[in-house]
């Protein structure tokens, strides 16, 4: 990265953030350590993560080798430099004055460290396990119908920044330049895998079929399955909600009064896979940089967004009940009365529509996977019609 990068800043160009309005520390050292040596909302503020968090990824980068103390910078405050920029979405000149160092120095140990979390960003991604999540175990209205669910898979545009000669393939159909992100998570707000670095233009369908055939490929254990939205088709390992049939509703305080099997469906579906709205939005709130476009070269922004990613499963392997957590968990979008249908009530409707199918399943699996949709609602609307006595 190019030390030329602190003269594109724009309005952030000198921003530090309040919490440091009280003053300047003299040098880089100095206000790591009066951070990490103060209160521990002060490093939640500046480094976006608990003190003793902190610590201990600085003991995982350096015990396997991917980070050394130098002369003059010691491995804490390299992390400090990489998680304030990116905690704060701050160009090298801002953070230039803050840790008094060089703009080649700041770009460097910046680099240093995205280089090394990404070194070991697989050890953050675990694969989804077998057994039911509480999150439908523990809830009547999902379980046992989702209890092969293992997460939601959905998509994500990221702001870019490329050259002229680029910025067509990037350009997606809102007209802004980012890269289409795919990810799928658990229940519990955690990532089990991501893809980051396709083309803003790109079809969420055609990233998903990528991140099934790579050789680093989203693995779905036999039998299970993720909750996908309306950008995808229902599939196999892939449930979508039903086309034609209200989603997405603006639900009134009366309650949800659904009519029929599949608009039961595909509310408790939204319920569930609304997980993937709560994780990026954790994950934006925690690192704003990913919502601009920052100034590096294409390779970094697709590297920022993987290790962003592995920093928060991370972060949430260490301490769950951090503070940005409980805010998103609490969001959960969940708590909606539900009640038998009121037909003279008239419902918000939001049709979907399947869109087109580009991978290579024949008929009789998308047989199954349908049919597999339809038991699942059949057995949740025979259960709900019986709960309320008709």
């Amino acid at each position: 990265m190019e030390s030329s990068d602190d003269e594109k800043d724009g309005v952030l160009e000198g921003y530090i953030p309040k919490e440091l309005s009280y003053g300047l520390a003299a040098n880089g050292t100095k206000f790591v350590d009066e951070v990490l040596n103060g209160q521990n909302e002060s490093c939640l503020e500046n480094f976006r993560m608990d003190k003793h968090v902190f610590y201990k990824l600085c003991d995982i980068l350096q015990a396997k080798g991917l980070l050394r103390h130098t002369n003059r910078i010691k491995i804490e405050e390299q992390l400090a430099i990489f998680m304030f920029i990116i905690g704060h979405n701050l160009r090298t000149r801002a953070v230039q004055e803050l840790f008094r160092y060089s703009g080649e120095t700041i770009s460097r140990h910046f680099n240093n460290v995205l280089n090394a979390i990404m070194a070991i960003s697989l050890d953050f991604f675990e694969p989804p396990v077998l057994d039911i999540p509480p999150e439908i175990l523990e809830d009547g209205r999902f379980y046992p119908y989702f209890q092969d669910c293992v997460g939601a898979v959905d998509g994500i545009h990221i702001p870019v920044m490329v050259g002229v000669d680029e910025q067509g393939p990037f350009r997606n159909k809102s007209g802004f330049l980012s890269q289409n992100v795919l990810a799928a998570c658990s229940l519990d707000l955690k990532f089990h895998y991501i893809l980051a670095g396709w083309e803003g233009s790109a079809a969420d369908l055609r990233v998903l079929n990528s991140a099934l055939t790579r050789r680093n490929k989203l693995q779905i254990p036999e039998g299970k399955y993720y909750l996908v939205d309306t950008k995808y088709a229902n599939m196999p390992g892939f449930i979508a909600p039903y086309p034609g049939v209200p989603y997405h509703l603006n639900e009134s305080s009366a309650g949800f009064h659904p009519q029929d099997a599949k608009e039961l469906f595909n509310y408790r579906h939204f319920l569930l896979r609304s997980a993937t709205d709560r994780i990026f939005g954790a994950l934006k709130a925690r690192f704003p940089i990913l919502m601009s476009a920052p100034p590096y070269p294409l390779q970094t922004q697709v590297k920022l967004v993987v290790a962003a990613c592995a920093i928060h499963n991370y972060i949430r392997r260490e301490k769950p009940d951090d503070w940005l957590f409980k805010i998103y968990e609490q969001e959960t979008g969940v708590q909606l009365e539900e009640s038998f249908p009121a037909p003279e009530m008239e419902q918000p409707v939001v049709h979907v529509e399947p869109p087109p199918l580009e991978m290579a399943f024949d008929a009789d699996q998308l047989e199954v996977t349908s049919r597999l949709r339809d038991t699942i609602a059949a057995e949740m609307w025979d259960d709900y019609i019986r709960d309320f006595g008709v």
